[in-house]
Formats: C-alpha cells, structure tokens, sequence
C-alpha cells in the first residue's frame, strides 16, 4: 500500500514476502514510514512482579494504615527516626496488650508496618508468649470494611453504601451489669446507693477481668486498635485508645470518637483512658460481683474499662461518657448529656430531653449550625462536644422525617441491627424483627450544617425538653435558676402506656440530670455547676413541653410541632425573653402571655382542659410523683450543709 497506507511485513523472508508455513502480520499507519522493521508497539514495559501476589502488592501504596507522612516527616525532619517511633509505638500498644499477672502479653507487630518484631521469642516462657497478635492499628474505614465483610459474618454492604453488621445477643445496654471499681478515692467522690447507676466491684475482681478480656484478646490473630481524642477543646481533650476484637467496632469508634490528625497521631504517645473490647467472651459469671455472663468494668484509678459478654457497640460511647462525666468536672468543666446548635450570630442553646422528647428532631435545625447531638463540656472557654460522631436511632426512618440524618447513612456509617433486602440490599427501617433499638454512627461530618470543628460560645439558653403525656405542664416556662436545677435533676418526661387492654394511664419517667445511667457524682454537683456557669455567663432556663395539652394522653392532643418550632425560634430569637409573664400554680412556673404564631389559648394549660376539676388533680398527681422521685436527694449536703438543697426543694412544687 503506499502513501496514506503504506503495509508492513513482519517476519517474512529476504524479499518482503511472507514465509509460505504462516500468514503475514499486517499493520497500517500514517503517512510516516516507521522504521527498525517495528510497524506499531502500543505496548508498555512488563510488571516487575514475578508472583500474583507481588502484583496485587502493587495496586495499594505503602503507607502507615491511617497515618500518613507530615510535611516534617516527609522532609526527613523528625526528633526520632522512623524506625524508632514505629518500635515506640507498637511498644506502646503492647503495655496495653500485657497481663498484669503474666507480666507479658504476646509479641506484637504491625501488620502494614513491616518493622521486625519488638524482642523474638525465648523458649523459657509460657506457650501462650510465643504467640504472635497482628495488630491493625487506625485502619481506614475502608480497610474496617474489608475485614468486617471478609471475616464477619453478620457485614453486609447496604444499597447506601453503609456497613450492616450485628450487635449480637445483646441490642442495647446492659445497665445492671455496669460496675465501678470502689476503692478509697471512688468512695469518697462517686455517688453510691439509692439511685445511683454505680454499682461497685473491687480491684481484685476488676483484675480478673481484665486479664480474661487480655488473654481472650491475646489469643487472637487481629486485634484492631484505635487511638483517638475525646472533647474538641483542645486544652481539655482526652487521650483515649480502644482495643478490640472486631472491625465493626473499630469503625464505630473511627466514628464516635474525635479523629487525629497525621501529627496529632505522631505525638499521640500513652492514651490517658483505655478500653478492653472482648464483649464476644464471657465474664465467669461465678467471679465476685458478677451477676450474668456480661460485665462492663470500670477502673477510674487506672483509667480503663474492660467490656465482657456484650458486643453492643454502645457501651464503649456511654462508657467514655460516664468517664467524661468524672473526669471533667475535676477540672471545673460541666459535662452534659445535651444536644447543642449555634445560630448564624453566635447564639448557642443546648438542649436536654429523654427519649421521645424531640431532642434530636429540635436541636438538628437546618437554619443552625449542629454542635453536637449527645453529649458535650461546658467551660470558661465555652461549649465544646465531646464526640467527633453520631449515634442516631433509625426506626422508622425516612428522608421526609430526618433528611440530614437519612442522608448521612452513607459510605463510612455502621448500620445496627437493621434489617435489609436479601438481594437489592436495602434497608427497611420499620422493620423491627431484629430490635426496636436499630442504630446509625457516622462521623458529624457527614451532617451538612455541622459546625467543625464542634466548639463554640457560652450558652445564651438552656432549654429541658419534657413530653408530658398528663398534659398540664405549659408548652414553654422561663425558669430561674433554682427551678432550673430541679428540673435539670428531676430529668422529667412521661412515657405512653400501651394500649392493649384499652387506654391507660401514661407513666412518668425520671432521670437525673437527664442521663442517669452515665453520671459518676451526685445530680446536685453536676445542678450546681449547670446554675453557676448559668449565672456567670448569662443563660436563661426554659422547660418546654412537646406532650399533651387539652387533657391527658387519650383525651387532649399533642401539641403540634410547628408550634414548638416557633416556641423554640422566639428563644433563639430573644423576643421571649421580653414578654409578660405569670405564674401557674403548684409548679410555680412563669409562662409567657403572648408567642407568635403559638394559639394563646394553648400557653396556660388550665385553659385548654374542659374539665377544670380533672386538670387540677392531675396537676396534683403530676406534682406528687416529682415529690416522691426527688425525695432520694434531699437528703444530700455539701459538708454537713444542706442549704442549697433546700433551695431546690423549694423550687419545686408546692402543695398541700
């Protein structure tokens, strides 16, 4: 062919021809005559790889599983070779991984991080020191992915991108099988005895568990660590490190937990707090102390916590959260199980409620920047959260409802016991074959109108959220101070009854300081600084109700949420504050004349009971069972004096 086609013969003989015993290979090209008897080569240079597995060695670079070189470190510029700071660090993780009573736990090595192993093996010990434990240290949640679907059998990728998984046995907290090391200090500071969520054990019994959740963890191949910060203040956060047994569990702390920085983790050091996950092995239930298979342990003296029989993830959140609740107020900081926004001017609110109260639903305000959903610190420097994540309930989810969070459930979330197609693998969130308590973490991140980092100015309002199914509390009431505080301690709200003989009477729920399970001191400790740093800084108090009005569950109506929502607006937008106001009887609560947009007729429940008499007794009932629930703290002093106690008690209701 010539010109726009010129054809070339490969392999033919003297005269361009082809060899009669096979076919010519032909190829075309351009205008330009190739040369070196070469037509086309698209081909590139063969893989170094001698193996298949050398081949897929090169699709992943090599890197420190979630730590990536600093600029410092990239230019060579370290106060430790690099070298020595992987031996520090894996030694480091090893005094973790030892037995107290062994005195060794086994040999330790990195599995991304080739290193030699830390000392090698000697024949004059135990068998159980000759074994090797991988340690996957801060994987990515792509990495926790692959290991929770390969080695899980209860992970499943969802249609969302999500991670499905199982909490086992137990889809809640154990509550009764929490216990607290009593030793000298923790009598002294804690709060014991009626009421309390604290349930003691000793030091000796806290050791045997400790060492059976070790060893359980030891003789594993995997053992997933995860070394994080709690509290974005940065002059108050908390080193904490996480060890444990599965991926889904070292995800859902990627999540919860603050995530450092590649120089943060460079420095991190020895963690100030630590957790033993081995919740797929059993507490022997015949240790002292102990009343099932399950046990959740806490040492604050040696500031770890060790986790038995559970594998329900939210026991290491709580349990960093009760510690938090010990460890902060040491330092003069409030902890708060609270969900906190910002408007777009620097106004802060923090909102308490129990479950069903519209917490989640009027603290995620999309005209507001989310602090934080659970739990956060309240100091001179002002409110930071403690946690880097959410922990959402999803029953009956739906993008209609609850838009961000729905939305959020993406590549990185663990989803709880939620149930799914077999096939299309999407998720049913009113199915509740599993449990009724389904569950989504992801990092807050994820939330579009979150504020990071997750910290900002004082408090201008405190609001306490109570949906009272009696229906006689006002939707809003100003409070003072001393009306705060009991309040705050009562943790008011009252639960439906079922229904399933007919109508019932709702059943009022109390819970200190709005979390009872997780608070380590007295509720009056924690009342007190609230009011304090109330006063300093200039917060007002507000109780709201999302209940009933008009008569109580079965007979009045629930008070419409876009009047909560407008109810809310005027205290974010100050206009309340100014308005005239009166005092109910019995609770003596002051309650505004006039909100916009809310019917005045609502704001004074007595005017929306048609029976007068039936609102007044059970106004009094109402008032009793408060009485009857705070009667198990009047009793408390502060040195022998019980002066603000009484203060308290008199904020409450009165009657005859």
């Amino acid at each position: 062919m010539e010109a726009n086609g010129e054809a070339c013969v490969l392999n033919g003989g003297s005269n361009g021809t082809a060899p009669k015993s096979s076919l010519s290979a032909i190829k075309t090209y351009g205008k330009k005559k190739m040369t070196a008897e070469v037509c086309h080569d698209d081909s590139a240079p063969s893989v170094k790889a001698q193996t298949i597995d050398e081949l897929h060695s090169l699709q992943k670079k090599k890197s420190r599983p979630s730590t990536p070189k600093s600029a410092a470190a990239a230019a060579g510029v370290f106060s430790v070779t690099e070298e020595n700071r992987q031996k520090l660090q894996l030694q480091s993780i090893s005094a973790s991984l030892a037995s107290l009573t062994r005195e060794t736990g086994p040999k330790v090595k990195a599995v991304k991080q080739q290193q030699d192993y830390l000392t090698p093996a000697t024949l004059n010990t135990s068998d159980s020191a000759l074994k090797f434990t991988h340690v996957l240290h801060n994987l990515s949640p792509a990495e926790l992915y692959e290991h929770a679907v390969k080695y899980e059998k209860s992970s499943f990728i969802t249609s969302s991108g999500a991670l499905a998984t199982l909490s086992g046995a137990k889809t809640g907290r154990s509550p009764r099988d929490r216990r607290v090391v009593k030793d000298a200090a923790a009598a002294g500071e804690l709060w014991w005895g009626k009421g309390s969520p604290n349930i003691e054990m000793d030091e000796h019994t806290f050791l045997v568990n400790r060492e059976r959740a070790v060893d359980y963890l030891n003789s594993l191949d995997n053992v997933f660590i995860n070394d994080q910060f709690l509290n974005w203040d940065p002059n108050n956060r908390i080193k904490v490190r996480i060890v444990s047994a599965r991926a889904y569990h070292s995800l859902f702390m990627h999540n919860m937990c603050i995530r450092p920085s590649p120089e943060e983790l460079e420095s991190f050091g020895s963690p100030d707090f630590t957790i033993y996950n081995a919740g797929q092995f059993p507490c022997n239930r015949y240790t002292h102390h102990m009343t099932s298979s399950t046990s959740i342990d806490i040492n604050l003296a040696r500031r770890e916590m060790v986790i038995l029989g559970t594998q329900y993830a939210g026991e290491m959140k709580k349990g960093l959260f009760s510690v938090m609740h010990y460890l902060m107020p040491k330092r003069g900081i409030l902890s708060l199980h609270s969900g906190c926004n910002m408007g777009k001017s620097g106004d802060v609110a923090l909102f308490f409620g129990l479950s069903g109260t519209g917490k989640t639903t009027l603290s995620t305000d999309r005209k507001r920047y989310l602090i934080g959903d659970d739990e956060h610190c309240w100091s001179d420097a002002g409110v930071s959260n403690i946690e880097g994540g959410c922990y959402a309930k999803c029953v009956d989810l739906s993008t209609e409802k609850e838009p961000d969070i729905f939305n959020a459930i993406r590549f990185g979330t663990v989803l709880e016991n939620v149930v799914f197609d077999e096939h299309s693998r999407e998720v049913d969130y009113g199915d509740r074959s599993v449990t009724e308590n389904t569950r989504a973490s992801y990092p807050i991140e994820f939330i579009p109108n979150a504020k990071i980092p997750c910290n900002g100015p004082h408090p201008r309002n405190v609001i306490l959220l109570a949906c009272d199914a009696f229906g006689v509390l006002p939707p809003v009431s100003r409070l003072s101070l001393a009306q705060t505080m009991y309040h705050f301690i009562s943790g008011y709200t009252a639960l439906v009854a079922g229904t399933e003989d007919g109508i019932k009477e709702p059943q009022a729920t109390f819970s200190a300081c709005f979390g009872a399970a997780f608070i380590m001191l007295h509720p009056t400790k924690y009342a007190a600084m609230l009011a304090e740093k109330m006063m300093k800084f200039g917060a007002t108090g507000w109780l709201v109700n999302t209940g009933w009005c008009g008569g109580r569950y079965g007979v009045g109506s629930r008070i419409k949420l876009a009047y909560t929502r407008k109810i809310i607006d005027g205290i974010h937008a100050g206009g309340l504050l100014n308005a005239e106001y009166k005092k109910t009887e019995v609770f003596g609560l002051e309650i505004p004349a006039a909100v916009e947009g809310v019917p005045a007729e609502i704001l004074d429940p007595v005017n929306a009971w048609a029976d007068k008499e039936a609102y007044r007794q059970t106004l009094l009932k109402l008032a009793g069972l408060f009485k009857k629930n705070f009667a198990v703290f009047a009793s408390y002093s502060i040195n022998g004096d019980t002066k603000l106690t009484e203060e308290i008690l008199a904020a409450g209701p009165l009657f005859d």
